[in-house]
């Protein structure tokens, strides 16, 4: 009886702490718990083109009431939980840097680092917290054991900053660089896994590929081409910049050696962070980009000797990783690609109109790619921004030429008609 009455009175406390929290808690966020609620149990693709559900997401976001925003792609903005954790750690730094950076907020870093292993299903060792996707791309293109003669295959397609440190090497140690161009879209999985195969010889030592092309939204079947490198021996670099948070899979699914992402694109996290996954048996093999005590230990943190860093960046990933696993990853991979077809939808048969993106949901997701016949993608861009203040992104990239539209999951859908009305108007001209 003792034991149920101390049970009692502790569970009177925390409904009380709970309920006053709530109430210092701003109507934004109560109304957004109240709709995770009311979520449970509609199922993702259901609750995809639920706007009222997504509202409540939307308002999580301090996003600009002056244009609309549809460029997603290139940087995201983070939740105010995040901006707020970032702006709290800043101040806490500056009360005492040396004190507050070194012994406080550091000591949030294995935390974060067994989260964000969590949510890309990789053992914790194996996960090293840096600034971007090009960092940790780029640690290992540098890092990698090549000698004059290796061969490296990639793609026209792959981002610049990959393309330019491949040809680096290849300036300075004498390596030899394979470019494979691809056509696409492409719902063929044979076809772009055979431009690869094909380009491998017997001196083939690295594939790079990108998981979701940035110019389109193209996602390769990473998984496929890793499987036949391996058997011929040849190491995996995925660019994972893109892919990682936007939409459902784990890092080892990909049977990638090594991977990278930008947290400040599909994660939300503040501007300016990123991880590098290094599989725990190649890690030891891998020069880590700034100089350690021992550069081929087999430890992933010889990736972070990065020296005085902005802590408070760091540690708002945190607040980030909350926000997507509330959302749930599944919901919002549904979402986004929704939006995607949504818009596309629209304007599939206006005249002169060319989609560079599959509607597919295994080849693409929230980015879409729109070219019109006849005219520059900077014509588009500007005309949507002058006349219906949308913000997209002209891309002319090897034989990718469009406007780049990347909603995310403050997007509505009276954005998207905004967008194809302007669109609709622009093949009139």
């Amino acid at each position: 009886m003792s034991d149920r009455r101390r049970f009692l009175k502790k569970a009177g406390i925390f409904s009380a702490t709970a309920f006053l929290s709530s109430l210092a808690k701003p109507g934004w966020a109560r109304n957004l718990d109240s709709a995770i609620r009311d979520a449970e149990g509609v199922s993702a693709i259901d609750l995809a083109s639920e706007e009222d559900f997504w509202y409540y997401i939307q308002q999580s976001f301090t996003v600009s009431p002056a244009i609309i925003n549809l460029n997603n792609g290139g940087v995201s903005p983070a939740p105010k939980t995040v901006q707020d954790a970032m702006k709290r750690y800043y101040d806490l730094s500056n009360e005492a840097p040396s004190y507050y950076m070194w012994r406080i907020l550091d000591q949030g870093r294995e935390p974060l680092r067994r989260h964000l292993a969590k949510t890309a299903g990789c053992d914790a060792e194996e996960i090293a917290i840096n600034r971007n996707s090009s960092e940790g791309l780029e640690t290992v293109i540098f890092g990698l054991q090549l000698k004059a003669g290796d061969e490296v295959v990639a793609a026209k397609q792959d981002y610049p900053n990959m393309i330019n440190a491949y040809k680096q090497r290849e300036k300075r140690d004498g390596i030899k660089m394979v470019w494979i161009n691809l056509e696409l879209p492409s719902e063929d999985d044979d076809y772009i896994v055979k431009q690869y195969v094909n380009a491998f010889t017997d001196k083939t030592r690295v594939v790079h590929i990108t998981h979701i092309i940035n110019w389109n939204g193209q996602i390769l079947p990473v998984k496929k081409i890793a499987k036949e490198a391996h058997k011929r021996g040849i190491e995996v670099v995925v660019d994972g910049a893109h892919s990682f948070a936007h939409f459902e899979f784990r890092i080892p699914e990909l049977d990638a050696d090594y991977f990278a992402a930008s947290l400040h694109k599909w994660l939300y996290a503040p501007i300016g962070s990123g991880m590098l996954y290094v599989k725990k048996e190649k890690i030891g093999s891998i020069y880590p980009m700034f100089a350690v005590d021992d550069p081929l230990k087999s430890d992933i943190r010889k990736f972070e000797a990065l020296g005085t860093r902005p802590f408070f960046i760091e540690q708002a990933i945190g607040k980030a990783l909350e926000f997507h696993d509330m959302i749930g990853g599944e919901r919002k991979e549904k979402r986004l690609h929704y939006l995607k077809n949504y818009w596309m939808e629209k304007v599939k048969d206006l005249p002169k109109v060319k989609l560079n993106t599959s509607f597919h949901p295994k080849y693409g997701c929230a980015i879409g790619n729109i070219g019109i016949e006849g005219r520059k993608p900077g014509e588009l861009d500007s005309f949507l921004m002058d006349k219906y203040k949308v913000h997209a992104v002209g891309i002319t990239w090897e034989n990718i030429v469009g406007v780049r539209v990347t909603p995310n999951v403050y997007t509505t859908t009276r954005d998207l008609d905004i967008l194809v009305e302007g669109i609709t108007a622009f093949t009139k001209l």
